[in-house]
């Protein structure tokens, strides 16, 4: 038998309940002043002891709220019956720290929301961001007992709770504080659908109570003064069957059935034709884009996952840095902000100071990342997320990893890693192939590197060699000079030092070195 497929509307209804069910909390910020109570509310506290009532070492208790008050405690995630985030500890890489707690069951939480729909005062409490005490002390118990959080860690600490548990707790107190619908949360619903299913629950009260005492009307219809041009109005509504009848902005017709006798109405107006005209007001400008990118926390070293978490810090680090740099040119090709030329307009382009092209639309943004081979985006990926010349254990690893992944060696990642940070893509291209420049600045670099009194280079395509020496310069379709180096007589060039459009201050900087 197949299975009925699942709506678009219930599959969107889905979505909504486990996105509700999930919430993400940005690190706290440090805590600064009293060393005293950590929480400041009783079900804050409440949730503290039954963090002490478990841990078995007082003073990993102690360091663990030092760790939460100096902000150890990285993004916090909260979903039913779990409390997971990374903990900074003494090591580079934070450890993954996790709470674990238990859920209600559904008999229990019917239990629960009907308490609270029949006391409407709880439910302005929780709105209020309080936790009633007698709903959470009430027959279904919220708070945890001793024994009720289970603390887990990727550190070698086996502690129950170790310290980084102990902090992530501590800065879960402080969650409470702020809002207990985190409490119900871990508990098993989200806020949405909590209020959702009281809201339900509300209506389905108070129609039993207008059933159980019907209101009692003697007096006639009341009868109002028709509008000017309009039909005369009554205090008699018509009924649910009629309305559902009639379509959208149409005058009910009298005479159908279930319309009380005499009732009329005037003719709706939809909601779109009564808003199209009301004034919108501006957007707001757009924020300023940062001085640079900013750098993805680092991620636990923890057993089992199903991800590298170097790699993915390093793919976080590289998006982060293609992000702000494709924000930067979309706002500096913004036109008529002063920032292109001729005050928005764009020489040569046909483009006006609006930002649009004659025939309508805004024209596109070129992307500062065009689209690049697999080996030469590789090369950029390992040149911009580690900009630094050293080899360290964590780059050698680096350059092994892309040279089984691309069919290179990893010499020629390293040498091709060094081009690209010596010029880019260009630095990248002259190491990859030579070209043929026209008469011109090339010719005349010979005569100006004779004149400084400096080694008579040989030409050949696009470069400049020494070979005894074991030194080059490549000229580059930029204009610029590139320097190179080998052992003399190997000819195993190799990119060094910056390029420079002066030949004699590119080849003078690499007799230097």
């Amino acid at each position: 038998m197949t299975p009925r497929p699942v709506s678009r509307r219930a599959a969107a209804a889905d979505r909504l309940v486990r996105a509700d069910r999930s919430r993400t909390f940005p690190p706290l910020p440090v805590r600064t002043g009293a060393r005293g109570l950590f929480a400041e509310s009783w079900w804050g506290s409440a949730w503290l002891d039954a963090l002490e009532s478990t841990a078995l070492d007082s003073a990993r208790l102690a360091r663990g709220r030092t760790y939460a008050r100096d902000g150890h405690v990285d993004t916090i995630n909260v979903t039913p019956g779990r409390i997971v985030a990374t903990v900074l500890g003494s090591r580079p890489r934070p450890y993954s720290a996790e709470i674990r707690i238990g859920t209600l069951t559904d008999q229990e939480w019917g239990g629960l929301l009907d308490t609270i729909a029949a006391e409407p005062a709880q439910l302005t409490a929780l709105l209020a961001k309080k936790l009633p005490q007698a709903l959470a002390e009430g027959g279904v118990r919220l708070l945890p007992g001793p024994g009720d959080l289970v603390p887990r860690c990727s550190c070698p600490d086996h502690g129950r709770p170790c310290k980084h548990a102990a902090a992530l707790c501590f800065q879960v107190a402080r969650l409470l504080d702020a809002d207990p619908f985190v409490l119900l949360l871990m508990r098993g619903r989200g806020e949405r659908e909590l209020l959702d299913e009281l809201s339900r629950r509300n209506a389905a009260l108070t129609a039993r109570e207008a059933r159980a005492h019907p209101p009692v009307t003697t007096e006639p219809p009341l009868h109002r003064p028709a509008p000017e041009g309009g039909i005369p109005r009554t205090g008699t509504a018509p009924s649910a069957a009629t309305a559902a009848d009639a379509a959208p902005g149409e005058p009910l017709e009298p005479g159908k059935p279930g319309e009380a006798a005499g009732s009329q109405v005037l003719p709706g107006v939809l909601a779109r034709a009564a808003l199209a005209d009301r004034p919108r007001p501006p957007l707001p400008p757009p924020l300023p884009v940062p001085p640079r990118p900013g750098h993805p926390p680092a991620l636990p070293d923890a057993d089992r996952l199903p991800f590298d978490p170097a790699a993915l810090e390093f793919l976080a680090a590289d998006a982060a840095a293609r992000a702000h740099a494709c924000v930067s040119a979309a706002g500096a090709s913004c036109p008529g902000d002063g920032r292109s030329p001729e005050g928005g307009r764009h020489p040569g382009d046909g483009r006006h100071p609006s930002g649009a092209h004659p025939g309508g639309g805004r024209p596109p943004v070129p992307s500062p990342f065009p689209a690049l081979p697999v080996w030469e985006d590789a090369v950029r990926l390992a040149a911009t997320a580690h900009p630094t010349a050293g080899l360290t254990s964590a780059t050698r690893a680096l350059y092994r990893d892309l040279a089984a992944a691309t069919g290179r060696t990893t010499t020629d990642v390293a040498r091709s890693v060094a081009a690209w940070r010596q010029g880019g893509r260009e630095g990248f291209a002259l190491l990859e192939a030579a070209w043929n420049p026209p008469a011109g600045d090339f010719d005349r670099a010979r005569s100006a590197l004779l004149a400084a009194d400096l080694p008579a280079l040989r030409p050949r395509h696009n470069h400049l060699t020494d070979a005894e020496r074991g030194i080059q310069l490549r000229f580059g379709h930029d204009h610029r000079w590139y320097p190179y180096e080998s052992e003399p007589g190997a000819e195993d060039w190799w990119p060094t030092g910056p390029a420079d459009p002066d030949p004699v201050g590119a080849l003078t900087t690499l007799l230097a070195r």
